[in-house]
């Protein structure tokens, strides 16, 4: 449970139909081997203690009271046990029968759940047995144990673990328009467990797939779904014990067929956080019993992407990369139109973050059918420019067919300096901000002059670090870039220099060896012709720090969970004493900087995290990070 994360399970026993002392053994040994694998909450399938296709034995008062006897077997084997466990069974309620999930722990009965919604069609006429959950709740015996709520739609708060409250469907309640769950999420539920017992059709399996992880996007909570497999009748149909664990619209595991125990971790501290964020749930009231849990570490089993921001497969990573340049040239295109601009003036460095401006400048310009011309690429060589990055630079200008102007700002830099009294041998800050801020002052002149707009070209990563100079390449007339993280620029541009691979040889080529260029700001001087000054020696890998800033901005994690998170996701590429290193220096930028976030100019969002003040991230310039180094320090 440490940082939020809960050990769920599926589970799915072997069961004999109607055989409720067998099935008892199988149930309480899963719960077991459960426990023992760190699972606290646990979802077996419906009707499970007697099986789902018992058809009309259920009026039958021995099957009846079979399963009430394999219920006190389980409760009775596992009376030490602290894994809450959703059981199902059939329940004698007056003179009706109810499909119930018993929601049970240590030997007690927290409550019984009766099922909302029958289903009466197609094979399965559960309203020949049982009838609907009442409307009003009671309070019934059970296995000897007195006022047992009976109720649909309960909620089960854990009272050591906040943000952790359980809420159980069974089956067909998800496939309803008015689902319990829905309720149960408004009042607070977190994680919702659905016993069920779904036949398996040819294509039946992705729809179940699109209701479980829809509705846990839906109510922003954790679903574990559990179904019925091997030992229900085949007479007309095939359960295929589909189990699946879903996680904010996330499937973070799944299996079919083989059925046993799934297990994964649900992240209860990141939904309660997406809640206060996005305040969609309308809060409501829902009765339940609570329980506890001994807090202690969670093993994590789920997969942690080591690069958040970058789909792994290529199918998606290109589908992605689409998309991302659609709408960034779609924010231009309209900028362009709006402001009448005759041309958009880009800085060209040679590196990728301009090289990837200057790409959606061109996409741009071709959505309003004008030529390559109007966009004026500017060299500016100083102190610590590279005949690679200057000629790659020119190369990548006329090969698009832009406008190229050459400014060398050496002299003019060093007339500066004179002005100012500054040392040339004197490599510090303001030797590399003087030259920053030249060039932004020749882009804005140049675009002046042609009655365009300088096209800004620093990243996501770069303005979280505050890793750009103020008034300097900080600032444009509109940033491209501007919510694009480093580790996607570099596919982007890759994806457009494949894209270009048999239209543009030369184009292509250019757009890779830009890509094997070391990160440079170029501010320093270069050393016998190569780059000096190499971005991530000085800020650390953007590959840590795209990993640090989606689990802060993104989901608001503490310094100690994000920690945990890059130790499990990257411990094969970094050392923990690296990955703590670089955590400390993305912290202490992050609040030292913002003041240059404060005063962004405009640019297209492409993602869920983006850093303008005017929406997506209000901070104030002096916000002070002791609480997050305190934290950070106890990590040592």
């Amino acid at each position: 449970m440490k940082d939020g994360f809960i050990s769920v399970a599926c589970g799915t026993p072997k069961l004999r139909l109607a055989d409720c002392h067998y099935n008892a053994e199988q149930t309480f040994t899963m719960m077991r081997k459960a426990g023992k694998a760190g699972v606290k909450v646990l979802v077996l399938p419906e009707l499970g203690l007697t099986g789902y296709t018992c058809g009309d034995l259920f009026y039958q008062d021995t099957l009846l009271r079979g399963a009430e006897e394999a219920l006190a077997t389980v409760l009775e084997a596992t009376r030490n046990l602290e894994v809450v466990t959703a059981v199902g069974l059939p329940v004698r309620v007056n003179s009706k029968l109810y499909n119930c999930a018993a929601i049970i722990q240590k030997g007690q009965i927290l409550g019984l759940v009766p099922k909302s919604h029958l289903p009466n069609y197609g094979e399965f006429y559960e309203k020949r047995q049982f009838a609907p959950a009442p409307e009003a709740g009671t309070f019934v015996t059970l296995c000897g144990q007195e006022d047992i709520r009976f109720q649909a739609g309960q909620v089960f708060r854990c009272i050591n673990i906040p943000d952790l409250a359980l809420g159980f469907e069974i089956c067909e309640d998800l496939w309803t328009p008015e689902s319990p769950s829905v309720n149960m999420a408004r009042a607070g539920a977190t994680v919702i467990g659905n016993l069920s017992a779904s036949n398996d059709l040819v294509g039946k399996d992705a729809y179940r797939r699109q209701l479980v992880t829809m509705q846990s996007a839906k109510l922003l909570c954790g679903y574990v779904y559990s179904s019925a497999g091997e030992g229900e009748s085949t007479s007309d149909v095939v359960f295929g014990a589909h189990q699946m664990i879903a996680e904010n619209g996330t499937l973070l595991a799944e299996r079919r067929f083989d059925g046993g125990l799934l297990v994964s971790e649900i992240d209860v501290q990141r939904l309660a956080y997406e809640r206060r964020r996005t305040q969609v749930m309308d809060e409501a009231s829902a009765p339940g019993a609570a329980f506890s849990l001994t807090v202690s570490p969670t093993k994590l089993t789920r997969y942690v992407a080591p690069q958040p921001f970058v789909p792994e497969g290529k199918e998606d990573r290109d589908a992605r990369c689409r998309e991302i340049l659609l709408i960034a040239s779609l924010g231009l295109k309209q900028r362009l139109e709006h402001t009448g601009a005759k041309t958009a003036v880009v800085g060209l460095s040679g590196g990728l973050d301009s090289t990837l401006a200057v790409l959606i400048t061109g996409l741009a310009m071709k959505m309003l059918d004008r030529p390559m011309t109007d966009i004026v690429a500017v060299t500016m060589p100083c102190f610590g420019t590279t005949d690679r990055t200057r000629n790659n630079a020119v190369i990548l200008a006329e090969e698009m067919g832009a406008t190229l102007r050459t400014v060398d700002i050496s002299n003019t830099v060093r007339s500066h300096f004179r002005d100012i009294g500054h040392d040339m041998a004197d490599h510090s800050v303001t030797f590399e901000n003087g030259q920053a801020r030249e060039r932004t002052q020749v882009l804005m002149d140049i675009a002046n002059a042609t009655g365009g707009i300088v096209i800004g070209t620093g990243d996501l990563s770069e303005l979280a670090l505050g890793w750009c100079t103020y008034n300097g390449d900080h600032m444009s007339m509109y940033g491209v870039n501007a919510s694009i993280p480093k580790t996607l620029v570099r596919h982007l541009v890759r994806y457009l220099a494949r894209d270009n691979a048999e239209s543009d040889e030369a184009l292509h080529d250019v757009l890779e060896d830009i890509l094997d260029t070391p990160v440079s700001p170029e501010l320093l001087p270069a050393v016998k012709g190569e780059i000096s000054q190499r971005t991530e020696d000085l800020v650390g890998p953007y590959e840590l720090h795209d990993f640090f800033l989606y689990y802060i901005l993104r989901w608001g994690f503490s310094p100690r969970k994000v920690y945990r998170l890059a130790l499990y996701a990257l411990d094969k590429q970094y050392s923990r004493d690296v990955i703590l290193k670089w955590l400390k220096t993305c912290y202490r930028r992050f609040f030292t900087q913002q003041f240059k976030r404060n005063c962004l100019p405009d640019g297209p969002k492409v993602g869920s995290v983006a850093l303008s003040p005017r929406g997506d991230w209000r901070m104030p310039s002096d916000a002070k990070w002791a609480l997050w180094q305190a934290e950070l320090e106890t990590l040592q």
